[in-house]
C-alpha cells in the first residue's frame, strides 16, 4: 500500500508544478501573432526574444512613399523604434526628429525618423489595392494582401509568453 501513496503523492507533486510553471510568464520573451479579422486561426505566431527586430514595410497610397516601420521586441511589446517614408528609387529621405514623426505622418513627403520608442501591444492593419504591406519577423515574411484581401483587416499583437508556451512553441 505504501508504494502506491509514494506513486499517487509523487505524481500530485508533478501536476502541482506543471500547474506553477504554466502560470509563470517570465520576462525576456514576446508573444508576436498576427490575426485576420473573422478567423480564429493565426496566420503568423512567434515566441521571440527581447530585442528581436520586426519591419513592416508598405506602400503609403496617398503620397506614393515607400513606407518602412522598424519595431523591437520588448517584456511582451512592441516598440516602434524608427520609421522611414521614402521616394521610390530617390534619395535617401532627410533625418527628422522623433517629435517631427506626427505631423509628417499626416502631412506626406519623404523623411527618416531614428531613436523613436513608442509601444504597442495591438496594431490593426487595413490591408489596401497599394500597400501591399510585408512583416519580416525572424526568418519569416509575412504578406499582409494574400492573407486578408482588399479591405481586409490584419491586428499584429504582441504580449508575454507563458513559460509553457515558450517550451511549447518556441521558433513556431
Amino acid at each position: 500500500m505504501r508504494p502506491r501513496r509514494w506513486i499517487v503523492v509523487l505524481m500530485a507533486a508533478l501536476l502541482l508544478g506543471i500547474g506553477i510553471a504554466a502560470r509563470i510568464v517570465p520576462s525576456r520573451y514576446t508573444e508576436i501573432v498576427l490575426t485576420q479579422e473573422g478567423r480564429e486561426d493565426a496566420l503568423f505566431r512567434a515566441i521571440v526574444p527581447d530585442g528581436e527586430p520586426l519591419t513592416l514595410r508598405w506602400r503609403n497610397s496617398q503620397f506614393g512613399l515607400d513606407v518602412t516601420e522598424g519595431f523591437v521586441a520588448r517584456s511582451g511589446l512592441i516598440i516602434q523604434n524608427r520609421v522611414t517614408f521614402a521616394l521610390p528609387g530617390g534619395p535617401p529621405p532627410p533625418p527628422v526628429s522623433p517629435g517631427d514623426v506626427p505631423d509628417l505622418f499626416h502631412t506626406g513627403g519623404p523623411f527618416d525618423a531614428r531613436g523613436l520608442s513608442r509601444p504597442f501591444s495591438r496594431i490593426v492593419y487595413r490591408v489596401g489595392e497599394i500597400g501591399d504591406p510585408r512583416l519580416q519577423v525572424q526568418n519569416r515574411t509575412v504578406a499582409f494582401k494574400p492573407a486578408a484581401g482588399f479591405g481586409g483587416r490584419i491586428t499584429l499583437a504582441a504580449s508575454r509568453p507563458a513559460f509553457y508556451e515558450i517550451l511549447w512553441f518556441g521558433r513556431f
